[in-house]
């Protein structure tokens, strides 16, 4: 049985809950702007001049390939200049995307614009400075609350957007987007402070010299894929999803506000049960094949529920029901398979392959959209789908580990290879830790460990505290 640390010294400090929520508000704004656009897009787009379905689907997942290109390079540069600096400028950046999206007659602008929402690529930033403000040991929490921010804001953005629409339509949306990441800068100017020590975090940020041996990975590469194959599909969905609604079903953008929110709580509420039983009964990789498999079947439904609108909103709660699945265990099979002082190297490839997907699923679909008309981009998602089902059914069933960080400075006394060597036969002696890997220039233990057997009090010894 896990034993519950009773030590403050393993729980969120004021300080550190008060920027760790300010940074999550911050992730959450920005996303939503993102992601209201996604049950809208394809409704108003073609009003713009000189649309076309592929400029469309290109328009769409633009973001994508900005933010996959820009966000180690943003992230490196938030080690050298500082990251309120960085997180500021990547809002501005945003901002003006967002304006030249809501100002612009033609799609072209709006490919624009959306390329420099993208640009303002400053998740991995915004990670990094979760980590500068909070101590290794209580790292995991952190950065389950900023996990939260985002599935939360998915859900909200989600039911707002079509309902903001009928009144603002689809420039007003953006006007939105622009005042959410202004909102944003206010909240890191006052909430955030500059004097934070800003150090590179092995944990979140990309080491160059693991990238090589992360990218040889071939389990690690799966899940790349596979974030990949998600977003992909997400965004060629609902490229024709809400035309689904419309054309045959004839539901106004109000009435599909109020299907998408009952399906995505209901679909919230399913899959709790299903992350318990694939963490506590370590079921994790047939729960998450199973995830992807009833990912596919969705896009069946989709493709012959016609008219049907029982079939379409039962598509549609297996589809949010597998998505939410498959965003909330991806991040967390990525940390159970990484090697243990590269997990952010591996997080950082990972986010990328998520933003190019983005792109991939809104050209691509767009363009087949245009050829094939709906079923085509179906279709197209339920091949994916199914690649990804291949890939995911012959992947090694992952460890059931958790990471863990403790800050050992006072101890490195001597640096030498005989005492760090010492230093980790003691820690594996701890009950529930399997893996321990001390980097010297860091002063931390990085730990794969047992959640259930892990009594955390025992690690205190061996911390800075």
């Amino acid at each position: 049985m896990r034993q519950k640390s009773q030590n403050k010294y393993f729980q969120i400090s004021k300080s550190e809950k008060s920027i760790t929520r300010a940074l999550a508000s911050v992730f959450a704004l920005r996303m939503i702007g993102l992601f209201m656009i996604l049950p809208i897009f394809s409704l108003y787009a073609n009003n713009f001049k000189h649309a076309t379905p592929a400029l469309i689907g290109i328009a769409l997942g633009a973001y994508g390939i900005t933010s996959g290109l820009l966000q180690a390079p943003l992230g490196a540069l938030s080690d050298k200049i500082g990251r309120k600096k960085v997180i500021i400028f990547g809002l501005i950046i945003f901002a003006l995307g967002s304006i030249v999206c809501a100002h612009s007659q033609s799609i072209y602008g709006i490919i624009v614009g959306r390329a420099l929402q993208g640009a303002g690529a400053i998740g991995s930033t915004i990670l990094a400075c979760t980590a500068d403000a909070t101590r290794e040991e209580i790292r995991t929490k952190a950065m389950a609350i900023m996990g939260i921010s985002i599935g939360v804001s998915f859900m909200i953005a989600m039911i707002l957007g079509p309902i903001l629409s009928i009144k603002l339509g689809i420039s007003g949306i953006f006007d939105i987007t622009a005042m959410c990441a202004l909102l944003a800068i206010a909240v890191v100017w006052v909430k955030i402070p500059s004097n934070t020590n800003q150090i590179f975090h092995r944990d979140q940020q990309i080491d160059k010299k693991q990238l090589i041996k992360t990218l040889k990975n071939s389990q690690l590469i799966r899940l790349d894929l596979g974030i990949f194959f998600l977003h992909a599909i997400l965004t060629a969905t609902f490229i024709v999803l809400p035309l689904t609604l419309t054309h045959q079903l004839n539901l106004t953008k109000a009435h599909q506000a109020w299907i998408y929110a009952p399906v995505l709580l209901l679909s919230f509420f399913i899959m709790i049960p299903f992350i318990i039983i694939a963490e506590t009964k370590y079921k994790m990789k047939q729960v998450f094949v199973g995830a992807i498999a009833l990912f596919g079947a969705s896009q069946i439904l989709f493709i012959y529920a016609g008219s049907h609108t029982s079939i379409i909103i039962f598509s549609l709660l297996i589809f949010f029901t597998a998505f939410i699945l498959l965003e909330s265990s991806l991040p967390s099979m990525v940390s159970k398979i990484s090697p243990i002082s590269a997990k952010g190297t591996a997080l950082g490839v990972y986010s990328s392959c998520q933003f190019f997907g983005a792109f991939l699923g809104g050209s691509v679909g767009g363009y087949l959209y245009g050829l094939h008309n709906i079923k085509g981009v179906y279709i197209f998602c339920l091949i994916l789908s199914f690649i990804w089902l291949i890939l995911a059914a012959s992947m090694q069933k992952p460890e059931q580990v958790a990471t863990r960080m403790i800050n050992i400075k006072k101890y490195l006394i001597n640096k030498n290879d005989e005492q760090i060597n010492n230093i980790e036969k003691n820690i594996m002696q701890v009950p529930g830790v399997k893996q321990v890997k001390i980097i010297l220039e860091d002063g931390i233990a990085y730990l794969k460990v047992d959640s259930k057997k892990l009594n955390e009090d025992d690690l205190l010894k061996y911390s800075k505290a």
